[in-house]
């Protein structure tokens, strides 16, 4: 037998060894032995830490849901105030690089006075956007003019550097056979609002947002007009449409600038692919005549010839007279349709004015001009066979807002559909739309569904837009309007 105390100290070293049982009799985790040296912890201070643990876990959540901004950062900027705060959409819309914040993505807005119109914009959590013309009355509310916090001094530099940048840029498009285009086309020059073109010796200025009326705007465009170009006079044209839109003053018919005020300039000759055009401010569409088109009435020049469909050659829309002046060049008789007179004596004496500079109308086909609706008598002629070899449809914009899509589909197919019907054989197409609304995809399928309805097959030539000094800008879709698709009908 072992001794007393052995048995004790047996039994003693197995309740230390060996796991005991909980109340549902599985084995209990051993204890952790005691490190050397680590002072002793009360079961009070346990309890107390394993409440704190359980208490943090349950507040992790919470902080993961709204973190703050890191240690030692600096906050993001905030907006000056007053100013405009802006919804996500359209925070989103601003940092993918487009400029236009619509009445319906404010939040919230507070300009420091009621002619206030140049505001810091902000995001819904406070950071700095940039800065925006505003625009009280119109759909399209708010302007970025600069991602940076402007005031009205800086915003002035700034319109005076970007404007003398956009002229430099079309620059080199100006020569002896083209004086006249668009020298700051609004956003895409980064310039919002402002349009500004060239007719020769005459510039048009039309300010089309309610912010560029401020202060010191239209002095700063004048002063650097006169210094890189030197005009003879400068005029602000309103478009009416914009001004019902904006919610502007009728501006004065009095020059923004005259080189020589006893004598004022009003109305000169300008010249576009080596032809000459007439330009009166006081008369016309737009800022009096369409500078879009240039490139594409060379195109239609060119096509004509290289396919040899140069007998008989109609322009629908003509205006005044842009498409079909440069195919009387190449085709022996040309029409042009319009329903405004004004328009066509205009392209009349565009006319006569090339016949005279040439000293020959052997250069010339015959030309004549009908006024009269474009679908009434394109209704009219494919009924009763008319044909031609050359046909442009040149409309002017069907769909000024989204709604209006779908009419102008049917619009765009019925102007097709008749062109089609008269097109002879090997015929050339040249259709546009200047609908920004209307997509290339849209416009190409209304197309091709005239083709299937006159039982036509049509072969692409060509996909063009506006000339270079109307620019598209990728991150701006509404920059890119005008569409011109060149078609060989079999």
């Amino acid at each position: 037998m072992e001794p007393v105390s052995n048995r004790a100290k047996n039994q003693q070293l197995n309740l230390m060894t060996k796991p005991r049982k909980n109340e549902s009799g599985a084995p209990s985790r051993p204890r952790q032995g005691k490190r050397h040296g680590a002072p002793a912890r009360s079961q009070s201070s346990v309890n107390a830490q394993g409440r704190e643990s359980r208490a943090n876990k349950r507040e992790k959540p919470a902080q993961a849901e709204r973190p703050g901004p890191p240690k030692n950062e600096p906050k993001p900027p905030q907006p000056a105030s007053p100013g405009a705060v802006v919804t996500r959409r359209a925070a989103d819309r601003l940092r993918a690089g487009h400029l236009w914040v619509y009445a319906s993505d404010i939040e919230k807005i507070a300009p420091p006075s009621p002619e206030e119109t140049l505001l810091p914009v902000a995001d819904n959590r406070g950071i700095l956007l940039g800065t925006a013309l505003f625009s009280p009355t119109s759909q399209i509310a708010l302007r970025l003019v600069s991602r940076d916090a402007l005031d009205q001094a800086a915003f002035l530099k700034l319109l005076e550097a970007r404007l003398r940048a956009a002229i430099a840029r079309r620059k080199p498009m100006l020569d002896e056979a083209t004086d006249a285009c668009r020298l700051c086309f609004s956003e895409a020059d980064e310039l919002p609002g402002l349009v500004v073109d060239k007719y020769g010796p005459l510039v048009v200025v039309q300010f089309l947002a309610k912010g560029l009326l401020a202060s010191g705007v239209a002095e700063t465009c004048v002063s650097v007009l006169r210094r890189e170009l030197k005009p003879a006079a400068i005029f602000e044209r309103p478009d009416p449409r914009i001004r019902e839109l904006e919610g502007l003053p009728t501006p004065s018919t009095e020059p923004l600038w005259n080189a020589d005020p006893a004598n004022p300039v009003t109305s000169t000759q300008f010249q576009l692919n080596g032809l000459a055009f007439h330009f009166d401010v006081n008369a016309g569409q737009k800022t009096g005549a369409f500078l879009d088109q240039r490139a594409n009435y060379a195109a239609a020049q060119h096509w004509a010839r290289r396919l040899g469909v140069t007998t008989r050659a109609l322009d629908v829309c003509c205006y005044q007279g842009g498409f079909a002046l440069h195919l009387a060049q190449v085709c022996r008789q040309v029409t042009g349709i319009d329903v405004s007179r004004a328009s066509l004596e205009v392209a009349e004496r565009n006319l006569e004015a090339n016949r005279q500079r040439d000293n020959s109308k052997a250069a010339w086909g015959d030309v004549d001009w009908i006024e009269a609706d474009a679908f009434a008598i394109l209704r009219d002629w494919s009924q009763a066979g008319e044909a031609f070899d050359t046909i442009v449809l040149d409309p002017p914009a069907f769909a000024k807002s989204k709604r209006a899509v779908e009419g102008a589909l049917r619009g765009y197919k019925e102007l097709n559909l008749r062109a089609l019907k008269m097109l002879r054989p090997g015929g050339l197409l040249v259709t546009c739309s200047c609908s920004h609304h209307v997509t290339w995809a849209e416009l190409e399928a209304a197309v091709a569904s005239a083709a299937a309805d006159a039982q036509r097959r049509v072969r692409l030539l060509e996909r063009r837009g506006a000339a270079p000094d109307h620019p598209v800008v990728l991150n701006l879709p509404e920059t890119e309007y005008l569409k011109c698709l060149v078609l060989e009908a079999e």
